[in-house]
């Protein structure tokens, strides 16, 4: 199955049923990370959840959950990122694709730096500064 590059995020959900209208939830991680803006008109694909269907993926290979993308970042890669907000242990934080979280100690809000990841985990990164200005 080929995956369009407008891809704003991927998640699991039930369909509801409504009154006279059947309703798809969006996981408020989706709102909150700024991928989705409720104010919005999107098109909406549904994947059925029934793996022997899919004839174009072989049933050897292990699946990664719907709602589990891939991190858009991995160990050693560099990035110029600006910090958008300091964290709870007062670190610097930066966004980058579909609202991933960078986490930069010793940034301040406003810089603009280049990092390179030392660390991935599923739903955040953490950069260590290389340049702190470009």
């Amino acid at each position: 199955m080929e995956i369009s590059e407008k891809l704003l995020c991927l998640f699991s959900t039930e369909v509801s049923a409504e009154e006279d209208r059947y309703v798809i939830e969006v996981p408020r991680q989706e709102v909150e990370t700024g991928d989705i803006d409720p104010e919005e008109v999107y098109r909406v694909a549904l994947i059925s959840r029934d793996e022997s269907t899919d004839t174009e993926t072989p049933t050897a290979q292990p699946q990664s959950a719907p709602s589990e993308p891939q991190p858009p970042v991995d160990v050693g890669e560099t990035r110029y990122v600006e910090i958008e907000d300091i964290g709870k242990q007062g670190d610097g934080i930066a966004r980058v694709e579909r609202g991933y979280v960078i986490i930069v100690p010793g940034a301040d809000v406003g810089e603009r730096v280049k990092i390179e990841v030392t660390e991935v985990k599923s739903n955040f990164a953490v950069g260590e500064i290389i340049e702190e200005t470009f």
